[in-house]
């Protein structure tokens, strides 16, 4: 009887190649808007999981979920400024 055995990294080996890199921190750095919109948006929604919504609540979740629109908007207009046409047009 032959035994499978699994080759795995231990959990807490470091190597230099795991960490993010320099862009990849900006990338995050410039989504952190999105992501914290995002949040709220969920703190709204799970706070009224469990008890009736009021129309403060419903508020509530209409503001954030615009944040989260104009978050992701911004994000979306950074990225269309930064990317070049090929071939020189604008």
């Amino acid at each position: 009887m032959e035994h499978i055995v699994t080759v795995q990294d231990a959990v807490t080996a470091f190597a230099p190649w795991l960490e993010p890199t320099a862009a990849e921190l900006d990338a995050i750095e410039l989504e952190m808007p999105v992501v914290m919109a995002d949040v709220d948006l969920l703190d709204a929604q799970i706070m009224t999981i469990d008890r009736p919504v009021t129309e403060l609540d419903v508020r509530r979740i209409r503001r954030a979920r615009r944040r989260v629109l104009a978050a992701r908007r911004e994000l979306s207009n950074q990225a269309a400024a930064t990317a070049t046409v090929p071939g020189g047009l604008a």
